[in-house]
């Protein structure tokens, strides 16, 4: 039986009779976490099965697959803090278990993806959004519902074990994804919907409402137009801007992205002047007085730019550079990236419980921040590393950015959660996950921004002196019209971009070329040679970058305060009170 606790004056604080609700409430948000990271890594690993499944050329494919990588996170970015003023409203369990439910729709709808060609990558876009709409009341909901659910001195565990749910999902995801598809590409959008079934019937039949609002409340319109309308429009700009304009290969000078740009950042300035002035704001500016509150979000903000697009670059390297040079076929090497990735989750995994549990006794700011500096360290080692490097330095940096990861993931979520009254634990966690999500959307436009940047530059001439020094001096006209970020994703999609290239070339000109050449020019390593030449400068600068970022989230964090949880705090006062009133009444 679950009863609202009176006594304690602490609206959302629950009691419990028989087995322990709050665990029922950490298996249904563990279901659903594991549901949501599946979709995510075996989406991703999977890419090139799709992109074969519909029959999209890589070297036309940048948009569709930026669209399939970043929609998702812009979709829940703009929707996040809406679905987190709503369920304050509305009830938390309520709009958690709706979101459920339309999650495991936008999966039914993409298995049954009708379409092919640019037709059936329009619909997967789609689809995925639909799948954004649903996480977007789920991610602004779990936290606030774990936090309602377990006491202060138990969340640090509760949300480290949900970071282990996550994480084993990641590693499920990238397993399944090499298996499945290569059954059929439908598959691995299927194997999310029986988890979703269970899992929203679960939640309909289990979760129930530890808040509700103490007065009617009204919409704030002119705030979710302003806001929604403000990050879309800017968030599209930034996506926009990485895809090719006119002869450019970047659309940094699209008068339509320069227009979103300045439109969206106008509209998000004005956001917080109209919350100060409403009656009911769905952002509630007061929460940033609160010191943890404040540094811990822009903490986790700066935290989510310096690692939101390096997992993405370093599937990069491993799938274009580094598995073609080390013998592995182009066909085989998503798989194998997602593989040789495992020491990331692994440090995931160790750690994010362990800091959570050790989080309920000695407070965040330690964590949160050892944990972004060790993040640092793992940036400026990968930074380090040349383009064939050794695979056991390489799996150390990712484990202690793992590490890193879990020491300041669970913590840092833990330590805002607790620093917001019960009744405002749904706007928070929804402003939470935004800033979140829209750091990730940023931090991947900054690296492919980085990467093509530089690509553009570098890879032509280094391109042309290889071309020369293998004796095929002939290709270097045809072969130079080729964008150079489509090589590098088509290497990212699992194909050898010269076998790509030497197709569309004239066989005339093909046919100048000795056959030993052409054996060279198609092997495992020529390509991933001259592309590296070109790649690693840019990926050293956004390693430092993330670097940078990291050391001052490190800051921000270490400057958080000691421990503190509002209802704890609540209590002292009230017992204070109490106190005086007895010594007031001795003295009379």
């Amino acid at each position: 039986m679950l009863t609202i606790n009176s006594k304690s004056g602490t609206p959302g604080t629950v009691n419990h009779k028989g087995i322990d609700y709050k665990w029922i409430v950490l298996s249904i948000t563990t279901i659903e976490m594991f549901m949501v990271s599946v979709n995510a890594s075996i989406t991703l690993i999977s890419l090139p099965a799709i992109f074969n499944g519909i029959g999209i050329d890589p070297f036309t494919s940048f948009q569709y697959l930026l669209w399939v990588l970043m929609g998702y996170s812009l979709v829940t970015a703009t929707l996040l803090l809406t679905c987190g003023r709503l369920s304050d409203m509305y009830g938390r369990v309520k709009l958690y278990n709706i979101g459920f439910g339309i999650f495991t729709i936008g999966s039914i709808l993409l298995y049954l993806t009708p379409g092919t060609g640019d037709a059936g990558a329009i619909e997967i876009i789609i689809f995925r959004i639909v799948q954004a709409i649903g996480a977007s009341f789920t991610f602004a909901n779990s936290s606030a519902i774990l936090t309602d659910a377990f006491p202060a001195d138990e969340r640090g565990k509760a949300m480290g074990l949900n970071v282990i749910s996550f994480l084993s999902g990641q590693f499920i995801g990238l397993i399944l994804g090499g298996i499945l598809a290569f059954f059929n590409w439908r598959y691995i959008f299927l194997i999310s919907v029986p988890v979703g079934i269970i899992g929203t019937i679960w939640a309909f039949l289990k979760l129930k409402e530890s808040h509700l609002p103490k007065h009617a409340q009204k919409i704030d319109i002119w705030g979710n137009l302003t806001f929604v309308s403000g990050l879309t429009i800017f968030l599209i700009g930034i996506t926009y801007a990485i895809l090719p304009y006119g002869g450019d290969p970047m659309g940094w000078d699209n008068p339509w992205v320069i227009a979103a740009l300045i439109s969206g950042l106008l509209l998000l300035i004005a956001f917080p002047f109209i919350e100060n002035r409403v009656k009911d704001p769905m952002f509630r500016m007061s929460l940033f007085k609160n010191r943890i509150f404040c540094f811990g979000n822009i903490a986790g903000f700066l935290s989510a730019i310096a690692r939101g697009g390096v997992m993405f670059v370093l599937i990069m390297l491993l799938q274009g550079i580094w598995l073609p040079l080390h013998g592995y076929s182009y066909d085989s090497t998503p798989f194998w990236a997602g593989i040789f990735m495992l020491p990331l989750t692994a440090g995931f995994i160790i750690m994010g419980p362990l800091a959570g549990w050790l989080s309920d006794k000695y407070g965040s700011r330690l964590f949160t921040t050892g944990g972004m500096i060790l993040i640092a360290v793992s940036f400026v080692m990968l930074a380090t590393m040349p383009y064939d490097f050794g695979y056991p330095f390489f799996a150390v940096s990712l484990f202690l950015m793992g590490l890193g990861n879990g020491m300041f993931g669970s913590t840092n979520i833990v330590a805002i959660m607790n620093s917001v009254p019960p009744e405002e634990r749904g706007v928070a966690s929804g402003m939470r996950s935004m800033l979140q999500n829209s750091g990730m959307v940023i931090s991947m436009g900054m690296f492919f921004t980085i990467l093509i940047v530089s690509l553009s530059h570098t890879f032509p001439p280094v391109l042309a002196t290889s071309l020369t020094n293998a004796g095929a001096p002939g290709l270097v006209a045809p072969m130079s019209t080729i964008p150079p970020t489509g090589s590098l994703f088509a290497a990212f999609l699992g194909y050898n971009p010269v076998v790509t290239i030497l197709e569309a070339v004239p066989k005339s000109i093909v046919a100048t070329i000795s056959p030993a050449t052409i054996t060279t020019l198609t092997g495992t390593t020529w390509f991933p040679t001259t592309l590296a030449q070109a790649f690693m400068p840019s990926l050293r600068i956004s390693f430092y970058i993330g670097a940078l970022i990291s050391l001052i989230a490190a800051l921000l964090s270490a400057m958080r305060g000691p421990k503190y949880v509002y209802e704890l705090d609540k209590k002292n006062i009230k017992d204070q009170i109490q106190k005086q009133d007895h010594v007031n009444e001795s003295d009379d």
